[in-house]
């Protein structure tokens, strides 16, 4: 086969294939690939000019000259089209960077769920999967669901003003409850045995803010009552919320004490596996045995019906779970605290 020769009709088709690629260029990338196509080394009029070498010495002027036009005219029209993607780029780019500096600056800053919230919710879960109901009750707490149906005496400790906060007029008798323990017996009040209900909320008794303490804090409280119900079955229920919180090798403890509203009565405390400064035993709660006044007191048989309670704090639960130091992080506010724990705890 014959080499290609340098012929008008030759260099006219390399010349109109370039033109043609040149023209239809949208992008700088586009064009860059027309360049290595139609203007590199390797191109059709490339591989024309190489054949000068082969053209007679009286032929080489005329040859020469048509290869330099063709060349001129693919060379300039790949440079008003570079020029015009160029500017059509750089236009665009600023459209979408323009940036209107008299506009106020933007406040906004992406926030984050509370993680005592979060913390809340996760343990109402782990109730909600074994069948039980979330109660809710008024934060402002008449004094016999907060105090008397629950077995308090008159006399005790924790209905005296430096406990809790009483509303005036105090004839009214109307606190802030100091626990969501009202809401189990109003859950007791309201619904039909058996019941199975946990209690997620706020509460409030007059304690200084400090490191440990704070006048407004979050419990979780629950209460249990069919029949034949034992402290076995208030073990059992507490393995499995512990372990659903802080893993599958945690437990508890119980060891006796006294609260009024159960009998028997113990404290909760948990074994936390993976806490920061190494395996511990941490105390978290109190629970036992509904006592029988307050079935009583909500129309319950106690010969016919028993049942087990519980409570612990969220932010204590917070603290020894996620390695807080200070309850301040947790109620001052800073965005900063609660970003930390984005929307899973």
């Amino acid at each position: 086969m014959d080499p290609p020769a340098i012929t008008e009709e030759a260099v006219s088709a390399a010349v109109d294939a370039a033109l043609t690629a040149i023209c239809v260029s949208e992008t700088s990338a586009d064009l860059k690939a027309v360049r290595a196509e139609h203007v590199g080394e390797f191109s059709p009029l490339a591989r024309l000019n190489a054949l000068m070498r082969t053209v007679p010495g009286d032929q080489k002027a005329v040859a020469g000259k048509l290869l330099g036009q063709a060349k001129g005219r693919v060379s300039a029209a790949f440079t008003a089209r570079e020029t015009a993607i160029g500017e059509a780029e750089a236009t665009a780019q600023l459209a979408a960077e323009t940036v209107d500096v008299t506009a106020a600056a933007s406040a906004w800053k992406p926030g984050a769920r509370h993680p005592i919230s979060l913390l809340t919710e996760r343990a109402s879960d782990v109730f909600v999967a074994m069948g039980w109901e979330v109660a809710e009750g008024p934060e402002l707490e008449s004094e016999w669901f907060n105090f008397d149906g629950l077995n308090f005496d008159e006399d005790h400790p924790a209905r005296a003003m430096q406990d809790t906060f009483f509303v005036e007029p105090t004839d009214a008798h109307l606190v802030l409850r100091t626990q969501t323990s009202p809401v189990q017996l109003r859950a007791l009040l309201s619904r039909e045995l058996p019941v199975y209900v946990v209690a997620p909320g706020r509460v409030f008794r007059t304690d200084e803010l400090d490191a440990t303490h704070t006048p407004v804090f979050h419990q979780i409280e629950g209460i249990a009552i069919d029949t034949g119900l034992t402290m076995a079955h208030l073990r059992g229920t507490l393995d499995h919320f512990v372990q659903a919180l802080f893993g599958p090798e945690a437990k508890v403890r119980l060891r006796p004490n006294y609260f009024p509203f159960t009998e028997p009565s113990a404290e909760l405390d948990v074994w936390h596996p993976t806490f920061k400064d190494g395996a511990r035993w941490i105390e978290w709660g109190g629970c036992g045995m509904v006592h029988a006044n307050v079935l009583r007191a909500a129309g319950i048989d106690p010969e016919v019906y028993s049942g087990f309670a519980f409570g612990v704090g969220v932010e204590r639960a917070l603290m020894f779970r996620n390695d807080v130091k200070d309850m301040h992080d947790m109620v001052e506010g800073d965005t900063r605290f609660s970003q930390q724990y984005g929307m899973t705890i």
